[in-house]
């Protein structure tokens, strides 16, 4: 798998897990302290995320940073 496809299985587990929540898009990145253009990108697995961003993506959602990478 590469690179770029991994960014979007991720940006799309962290789409589902925040619809699961009945978050919109702004929610979130009002939550995270992000820019919604932001978590747009993040989304659209166009940002390479680090650590610490998956963390307070993960704190945001009330989940485990895991569940985040759960893209098998």
């Amino acid at each position: 798998m590469d690179d770029k496809h991994i960014l979007f299985l991720v940006g799309g587990r962290i789409r589902l897990l925040r619809g699961k929540k009945g978050l919109s898009q702004q929610d979130l990145a009002d939550l995270c302290g992000f820019e919604k253009s932001n978590m747009s990108r993040i989304e659209a697995g166009k940002s390479n995320l680090t650590i610490k961003t998956l963390n307070i993506i993960a704190v945001a959602l009330s989940v485990k940073i895991s569940e985040l990478l759960d893209i098998d």
